[in-house]
């Protein structure tokens, strides 16, 4: 299940209908329309469309994931409201592997 808006240019939602890209098909719903997609099924989503996204209620298990050209919460991504980017944990070992918005500064010098 996923859940379509665009935004404002204040960042707010925006009662337009949202251009849906679906496996080659396009097509516009409106705001705020939840789509039911199949197994394997994807949405490509553009700059400046709000999302959420769930498996549906009673069906089971399922895996949802998103795949992002660079996933830097900075420039990339866009949420309407406050978000942590992870759970609150005790850091007791180092990362193994960075995201992009954990690579240590580099130094100009």
């Amino acid at each position: 299940m996923i859940r379509l808006f665009n935004s404002t240019d204040d960042g707010k939602f925006a009662d337009t209908p949202v251009t849906v890209h679906r496996d080659g098909r396009t097509y516009e719903v409106p705001a705020g329309t939840t789509i039911k997609l199949e197994p394997g099924e994807s949405v490509t989503l553009y700059p400046g469309q709000y999302h959420s996204f769930w498996g549906e209620p009673g069906k089971g298990r399922v895996l949802v994931g998103e795949v992002s050209e660079c996933n830097d919460d900075y420039t990339d991504n866009r949420f309407y409201e406050e978000v942590g980017r992870f759970p609150a944990i005790e850091e007791d070992e180092p990362p193994l592997y960075y995201l992009v918005n954990d690579y240590p500064q580099v130094s100009d010098s």
